[in-house]
């Protein structure tokens, strides 16, 4: 007869209690990691965001910026080969990426629309101002009625610095209260506060939103959002040297939305002179480094800033323009950064083109991973977080229009909703 376990002893006296004793240890700990650590957004997030100063607004802006990019891929760019060649692409993925660029070009040209009253805009009166952003609401709204409608679509205004802090409230108002009047079933406008340097900042920001959502009597709190621009070195790392902009996230209480990265406000203000300040810069890399871990885990996003090497001029300039602007945006998205702004027309060809030539090169050997996913994790080889990342990257090309659902399903079986529950989750079904 075998031999039976031995029981095991009992817990000595100092130990009966210690569970018990670390939930209240660690109470007020695991509340600030529920409140402040939700994950990650569910949903899709836009590739790109498009700055239109106010005063060149109106309802055929976003149909102007699809024409004109196509003219000039048309231009430029005849024929898939010297599609591959201007966009660094292999002729095969070329092929496929074409067509798209095509396509969303003349759909959906801007994912991300934010009407400029700020650097791309300029002082001029109150007067004028007031009534450039009247005129701007309106227009939006006659845009988001037309089927060229931006997914995502909002404002810049100027910054809460005391100098520009009763005109950004100005502008705020005078279009949000043009914007209101024809009702507010369109959702709330994404409002982007730029030249951001104190969490104090950010409190008034929640303050601002909450005394507009009383005012106009806007759908229900948390109706109204906001990004901030990160463009301040004191915004990364304050006088006492802790990282401001994770006391930043976490006081944004859920109406803050997006950290965005000024290329050229902080470059200048770290003193990087006018000739090399770019997205690639060390200094950059630092400040984008601090964003990222400040804001994993929150439901914060992330966006890249600009390029001002714009498109523009002969073939040769042009091309070179698309070229490092291709890099930079294939940059950003190797590094965890999803999103990125656009100043021109043009550059609508380079984002796209680079951002599905990302998703489609990687499409065969991610569909692979994750369709093998569930017998590699029950073997030991693919951890939870894998399982999330392979996800999120399939979602984000979805998302974004690099492939097609059924070319998901084809390759994965798995249906968009099983893959979106695998991004929050890192488990199949």
């Amino acid at each position: 007869m075998a031999d039976l376990p031995a029981p095991l002893p009992a817990p000595l006296p100092v130990l009966r209690y210690l569970a018990e004793d670390l939930d209240e240890l660690l109470a007020v700990a695991d509340a600030e990691l529920a409140v402040g650590y939700r994950g990650d957004t569910a949903g899709r997030q836009p590739v790109h965001t498009a700055y239109v100063p106010a005063h060149r607004f109106d309802p055929g802006t976003v149909r102007q910026w699809g024409t004109q990019a196509i003219g000039a891929l048309d231009e430029f760019v005849r024929d898939t080969a010297g599609f591959a060649s201007a966009f660094g692409l292999s002729p095969e993925l070329a092929e496929q990426v074409r067509p798209l660029v095509m396509t969303k070009l003349a759909r959906e040209p801007i994912e991300d629309l934010r009407i400029d009253f700020e650097d791309g805009y300029g002082t001029r009166s109150d007067d004028t101002e007031d009534s450039h952003a009247r005129a701007a609401a309106r227009s939006l709204r006659e845009l988001l009625s037309t089927k060229l409608a931006p997914p995502f679509s909002g404002i810049r205004c100027k910054s809460l610095e005391r100098a520009t802090r009763r005109r950004a409230i100005g502008t705020i108002d005078a279009f949000l209260r043009a914007f209101g009047d024809g009702g507010a079933e369109l959702g709330a406008p994404v409002i982007t506060l730029p030249k951001v340097t104190s969490v104090a900042q950010v409190i008034a920001m929640n303050m601002v939103c909450e005394r507009f959502e009383a005012a106009y009597g806007f759908a229900h709190q948390g109706w109204l959002r906001y990004e901030i621009q990160v463009e301040m070195p004191q915004l990364i790392v304050g006088a006492d040297g802790a990282a401001t902009i994770a006391r930043c996230v976490q006081a944004g209480r859920g109406r803050l939305t997006g950290l965005h990265y000024g290329t050229y406000d902080y470059s200048a203000a770290v003193g990087v002179s006018a000739g090399q300040q770019s997205l690639d810069h060390p200094a950059a890399d630092y400040a984008k480094s601090v964003m990222q871990a400040a804001a994993a885990g929150t439901g914060v996003r992330l966006c890249d800033g600009s390029s001002n090497l714009l498109p523009v001029g002969t073939r040769a300039e042009v091309t070179r323009a698309w070229q490092s602007h291709v890099g930079l945006v294939r940059r950003s998205l190797e590094r965890g950064f999803y999103q990125g702004w656009d100043l021109h027309p043009a550059q609508l060809v380079s984002r796209y083109a680079a951002t599905y030539g990302f998703y489609r090169q990687g499409l065969d050997a991610a569909c692979e991973r994750l369709r093998a996913y569930g017998q590699r994790a029950a073997a030991g080889l693919e951890e939870p977080a894998t399982g999330r990342a392979l996800a999120g990257y399939l979602l984000r090309g979805l998302f974004c229009g690099a492939f097609a659902d059924s070319e998901v399903t084809a390759r994965t079986g798995l249906e968009k909703a099983q893959i979106m529950a695998a991004a929050r989750h890192g488990q199949l079904p």
